[in-house]
């Protein structure tokens, strides 16, 4: 039995709020020790989405700074920091490590046309299956040629190219030593699956070297050590061990305790994803990535494989805003009494454009079946039914890889905040759905990931967290969810596969 020291230190760096909070041997949250800062990015029409990397660095570093302050009425031993962050991050710096181009997030949508260039240059399907991603503005490939062809000047001065917490890092411990992990280097689209390096065709491709990258090394490869300034400003983390930083998505699989085949997590924050982690043995036996998925390797004998999509709470949210809507748990009231599908349209969700299953760079939200009776809350009901729709299509892809027995562990703010969306997702998968009972999925996964790498934990799943809520499927509405899902198939194969 583990006792409930030492502790570790939690920090989660998502698209609206960094997180950072205290967590005992178990991976249980210190009561009083965890803040939560507000932020966001700076976006455009043309589709930019962007932040101030020293911005959000010091945000960072000052949600540390409380959290430690607020640890000092107790005095506790930390061992180890564990980090998770957005993901498919990635900004240039100098030769001094300084910025000289924003933090450009996942959701920058101004390299399409650099995309289909790539596209149209290299090996697709071989590609997809040695880096694990089709090709997509989400990802560094594209980035790196829209920045050149674009902004020649600042990409003159960008001696590398990192993810935003090798950046933090780079702060903290200096930028002699650059080092991103696997889970990163994956979602930036450009590691081989099979060597866990940089894809050398690929890299070749965009006329980039692996010296503008950092080196890659397994999360527990860890940074210690910290640069004077910060010893001194965080002294208690002086002798901590740093967990290299992962993605968001693997983070919330290992929080939720969806580490193997038998627990697949479903994520609905702004954004959504459906992802499993499938064993394997190191450099073989590799897990075939279905057209439509990613495979993001956390380590040599793990890869996460999902989808996800920009379409989530972003999707309720604009609906509220443009139809006079009232919040997300109040719709939940309201939309428990209507009948699945009674609205009679058909909704392709893409108000912020698709990732999975299609990776359309240019699709977007599409709603059909309209008539002077329609009212707003049919059209919510329709984008959020849309939305659980996406999520069969990916389910459907990943049977394969789950056991026959899996179960669907689902978090995030908007699943908490609306039991009808999440018996919606029950109803359309046909499966139990269960609500984590860790409100801060992300914070506790980076937590575990902390524990393991300061060998406090012998594997990520020493402790199993609970589960709260289950959702049992009801099968009288099935049928009428299998008839939206092929509606919006064809809605979709009319209007973006045209």
């Amino acid at each position: 039995m583990l006792s409930a020291a030492p502790h570790v230190l939690a920090i989660d760096v998502g698209s609206s709020a960094v997180r950072a909070a205290l967590y005992d041997s178990r991976a249980a949250p210190v009561p009083g020790a965890s803040v939560s800062i507000p932020h966001g990015q700076v976006v455009g029409a043309d589709g930019t989405s962007v932040e101030d990397a020293i911005a959000l660095a010091e945000l960072v570093e000052s949600a540390v700074d409380q959290v430690l302050e607020q640890s000092e009425k107790e005095p506790k031993p930390i061992v180890g920091v564990g980090l998770a962050s957005m993901a498919s991050t990635i900004l240039g710096i100098d030769s001094e490590g300084v910025p000289v181009t924003p933090v450009f997030t996942y959701a920058d949508s101004r390299p399409a046309a650099d995309v289909e260039h790539l596209r149209r240059n290299i090996d697709l399907a071989a590609t997809y299956q040695r880096v694990g991603v089709m090709q997509h503005w989400s990802y560094v490939p594209a980035r790196v040629l829209w920045l050149r062809r674009t902004q020649p000047d600042t990409y003159a001065q960008i001696d590398k190219w990192i993810d935003f917490p090798t950046y933090l890092y780079s702060r903290w411990f200096g930028s002699d030593n650059l080092r991103t992990s696997h889970s990163l280097a994956a979602w930036s689209g450009m590691q081989n699956r099979s060597t866990l390096d940089w894809d050398a065709e690929l890299i070749e491709v965009i006329n980039l070297s692996n010296d503008r990258l950092p080196a890659i090394s397994g999360y527990a490869d860890v940074q210690h050590g910290l640069a004077a300034d910060y010893a001194e400003r965080w002294e208690s983390l002086r002798d901590a061990k740093f967990a290299l930083g992962v993605g968001d998505g693997a983070a919330v699989n290992i929080g939720t305790g969806c580490v193997d085949s038998d627990r697949i997590a479903i994520t609905v924050g702004t954004t959504a994803a459906m992802r499993l982690f499938a064993q394997h043995e190191p450099a073989t036996d590799l897990p075939a990535i279905p057209a439509g998925l990613w495979g993001y390797p956390l380590d040599p004998e793990q890869t996460l494989v999902g989808g996800a999509f920009t379409e989530g709470g972003n999707v309720v949210k604009w609906c509220s805003e443009v139809l006079r809507l009232p919040d997300l748990a109040s719709l939940s009231d309201a939309l428990s009494t209507r009948a699945p599908g009674a609205h009679g349209l058909s909704a392709l969700p893409f108000l912020y454009g698709e990732r999975a299953i299609g990776w359309a760079t240019d699709a977007t939200a599409s709603l059909t079946g309209l008539t002077g009776a329609t009212d707003a809350l049919d059209i919510v009901q329709a984008m959020m039914e849309a939305v659980a729709y996406r999520f069969a299509l990916v389910a459907e892809l990943l049977e394969p890889y789950a056991t026959d027995d899996h179960i669907y562990v689902a978090g995030g703010n908007a699943m908490t905040s609306s039991d009808w969306w999440v018996q919606t997702i029950a109803d359309v998968l046909g499966s139990d759905v269960y609500i984590t009972a860790d409100e801060e999925a992300t914070t506790r996964g980076a937590a575990v990931l902390a524990l393991r790498a300061a060998d406090v934990w012998s594997s990520l799943s020493d402790v199993t967290p609970k589960l709260s809520t289950r959702f049992q499927p009801r099968q009288e509405h099935r049928e009428t969810h299998l008839e939206g899902i092929d509606c919006q198939r064809a809605l979709y194969e009319k209007l973006v596969q045209a």
